[in-house]
């Protein structure tokens, strides 16, 4: 893949049970829940048919029936759902998908996240900064200072090059992993059956010297628990951000 030829797939994440944020989970799916009047997962998925993608792999399972049902009229991007009968975790959730995502290059992006851009797309910046030739996987990273609704220690360092080193358990990261990523199949050569987290395939590639980032200039969101959630709307509305119907 060049610069010119951006991903026309991708995977969003929306199977999982969100115990973080009950009660609110109970009923409804984690990928349903609003923010600024917009369902977390239509939030992702209005930002990726902006950047081109024409067809979203969907995977279910809590609540599947309310994710599906949120989703049949939409046509931008069209949906496919990858149903699991059992949580499959980040890693075996999108390998289960694999022959639904086509050989090339994808946008993976999990649905408990808001983001604005920068100057630039960072669905646009991603392919821009994909090269074939040393990456498997090639992460949006953003600052852990200035990631909202975040409250733990960082995932990773990044060098000049972008190649990315894991914290030692003692420091607070500068940069935490934000969701949202360019991964090739390839990846996931070798993976295990069943249920595994990503992080098992970044190590494998980090080893290799082929997991890579690029830093996030715009504004970044996190959802997970109802603190914040409530914390989100509060800097949003104190930012003067608008719905995000709009």
């Amino acid at each position: 893949m060049t610069a010119t030829q951006a991903p026309t797939r991708a995977m969003v994440l929306a199977a999982g049970y969100g115990k973080r944020l009950r009660p609110l989970t109970e009923e409804t799916p984690k990928a349903l829940v609003k923010v600024r009047g917009r369902a977390l997962i239509d939030v992702a998925l209005d930002r990726l048919a902006a950047a081109g993608v024409t067809e979203a792999i969907v995977n279910t399972h809590h609540l599947a029936e309310k994710v599906k049902a949120h989703l049949a009229g939409r046509d931008r991007p069209r949906i496919v759902i990858s149903h699991e009968s059992e949580i499959l975790e980040t890693g075996g959730g999108i390998r289960h998908a694999l022959p639904l995502l086509g050989e090339d290059p994808f946008y993976a992006v999990n649905a408990k996240i808001v983001w604005f851009n920068g100057v630039v797309d960072a669905l646009a910046r991603l392919p821009e900064a994909w090269d074939d030739s040393r990456m498997d996987a090639l992460l949006l990273m953003q600052p852990t200072v200035t990631a909202v609704g975040y409250d733990g220690q960082g995932d990773f360092r990044m060098d000049e090059m972008g190649r990315l080193y894991r914290r030692k358990e003692w420091e607070v990261a500068p940069f935490v992993f934000s969701g949202i990523q360019i991964l090739h199949p390839r990846l996931f050569a070798g993976a295990p059956d069943g249920a595994f987290s990503m992080n098992l395939l970044y190590d494998r590639a980090l080893d290799a010297g082929r997991l890579h980032g690029i830093r996030h200039d715009g504004e970044w969101y996190h959802v997970s628990t109802p603190r914040q959630l409530a914390e989100v709307e509060a800097q949003l509305a104190r930012d003067g951000r608008p719905p995000l119907d709009t």
